[in-house]
């Protein structure tokens, strides 16, 4: 792991950065550095917007933090692994909670699917991608996980690589190894989609058209039932330990 510095405030600029590059803030982060950091002109932050790898910056500003001046980058663009994290969305603080440590756990893409026992409706994309953000700032993560819009099941099923590993967390599966489970089914340069369901569980016509997919595995977490966000920390762990990047030689 690269040394990271954990004393500097990070800032998520959605603007291109380089050396000598000047960003203007707009009101929310001048007032995030100004008036909760107490932060002035001279003070340095660091800098990433996902794209350009992570920048020392330096405040200026008369009254308030007002531009950056982008200086040194300090760690070059990283990559997340090809996972897709795809769940039935949760109400609000439980929502909030799990996509902060899906990202947290290096998921790539967030994807909600609509499950005949959902008990949410309507996901906030906006607020979704603000907790991406959040937790990208405070945890030194430089690639920012893509949020997608809310699908059906079965227009998620029908729409994705069928060439891409398919991790099918199953509260009805039998309890088994599921390091071992994963480390057979391999991983390929397609991806890995891994799928939790809601509290309710899925239907029986939703997991038969689950086990129906190509390149699927079915997984239990352990013989306890998981509540969703939960198994959101579980499932992502135990796939980047088996096949992803914490591992030395993750999969590209």
């Amino acid at each position: 792991m690269p040394e990271l510095d954990f004393r500097s405030p990070r800032l998520f600029i959605d603007a291109a950065l380089g050396a000598g590059a000047t960003v203007t803030l707009d009101r929310n982060q001048s007032n995030y550095l100004g008036n909760v950091l107490r932060l002035a002109a001279g003070d340095t932050v660091l800098a990433f917007n996902g794209r350009d790898g992570e920048w020392r910056a330096e405040i200026s500003g008369r009254k308030r933090a007002d531009t950056l001046a982008i200086t040194t980058q300090t760690r070059a663009q990283d990559h997340l692994p090809d996972i897709t994290y795809a769940f039935a969305p949760l109400k609000h603080a439980r929502l909030d909670y799990m996509v902060q440590k899906a990202v947290e756990m290096g998921a790539a893409r967030l994807a909600p699917v609509i499950t005949r026992f959902t008990q949410v409706s309507r996901v906030n994309g906006e607020r979704m991608r603000a907790n991406v953000i959040e937790a990208a700032e405070q945890c030194g993560i430089l690639s920012l996980a893509e949020v997608a819009e809310p699908k059906p099941l079965e227009r998620f099923l029908s729409g994705r690589d069928s060439a891409r590993l398919l991790v099918f967390c199953d509260e009805a599966a039998e309890v088994a190894d599921p390091v071992q489970a994963l480390q057979a089914a391999k991983a390929t340069n397609a991806g890995i989609d891994v799928l939790i369901g809601p509290e309710g569980g899925f239907a029986e016509e939703e997991r038969a058209a689950l086990l129906r997919q190509p390149r699927i595995l079915r997984l239990a977490l352990g013989p306890r039932i998981l509540r969703a966000d939960t198994a959101a920390v579980a499932a992502l762990a135990l796939v980047q330990a088996a096949l992803g990047d914490w591992r030395s030689s993750p999969y590209p």
